[in-house]
């Protein structure tokens, strides 16, 4: 039976097998070497194939980075909407501390994919402009905004501490977010935007070992706060 049936032919099988190992080659060497250089020819070394076997299967490095990517952003978007459901609908702090908690926790399990897709752009790499990076980032970062539309529809989301807001601003959040503009004032979407700005440098402070000197009970606790903090000048509750 074939693809079209909706079944795959065993060669599309196969296909799709070894390029899921070629992928789980890639994350392992990354992670083994601590960084997020991706080369065909360590690749094929691992698997007991020859570079130019691979490029039957991507075309060059780039197709594999935003393969890569893309899984990346949806395992960190699926551990997040995961760790956030699993508090009550109508807690919208817990909500927000599990879900700021599963953030940090992915990307101390996966700091090569954390470095991968939240770290310093890769040299030569160049992302589509659209595509599957940039659907599944979208829905990665889609999982913190629901917090605040959760909020929104209970009736409890506040003024942010920063009201003002630039004409730059105001058309960012018109251009990038429409969609929320009628829950969410322009006031907000910057608080937003700046709530996981505070989690996301709280995140690479403690992944990238600048709070080795803390106890890890400390680390822990500084992190809450830090997290609290973030949601009372956004407006969240911060329980």
């Amino acid at each position: 039976m074939s693809s079209v049936a909706g079944t795959l032919t065993r060669r599309e099988r196969q296909r799709a097998a070894t390029i899921e190992e070629i992928k789980q080659v890639a994350r392992g060497l990354m992670r083994d070497h601590g960084g997020t250089e991706v080369r065909f020819t360590d690749i094929a070394k691992e698997m007991g194939m020859t570079p130019p076997a691979l490029y039957r299967y991507y075309a060059d490095r780039d197709e594999l980075l935003t393969d890569l990517i893309a899984d990346a952003y949806r395992e960190l978007g699926a551990t997040v909407a995961e760790a956030r459901e699993r508090c009550a609908a109508d807690d919208v702090a817990g909500r927000w501390l599990a879900a700021g908690k599963a953030y940090r926790d992915w990307a101390r399990r996966e700091p090569a994919q954390f470095a991968l897709i939240l770290g310093m752009p890769l040299p030569g790499y160049v992302a589509p402009e659209e595509g599957p990076t940039t659907d599944a980032a979208r829905d990665a970062m889609a999982q913190l905004a629901a917090l605040f539309l959760r909020a929104a529809e209970l009736g409890v989301l506040g003024d942010p501490l920063v009201t003002e807001v630039s004409d730059e601003m105001v058309d960012c959040a018109r251009e990038k977010h429409g969609e929320l503009s009628d829950l969410i004032s322009p006031a907000t979407h910057q608080a937003m935007i700046g709530a996981w700005a505070t989690l996301h440098g709280a995140t690479c402070l403690d992944v990238y070992g600048q709070f080795s000197w803390m106890t890890e009970a400390a680390r822990e606790e500084l992190f809450e706060a830090t997290l609290r903090s973030a949601a009372l000048a956004a407006g969240l509750p911060a329980g």
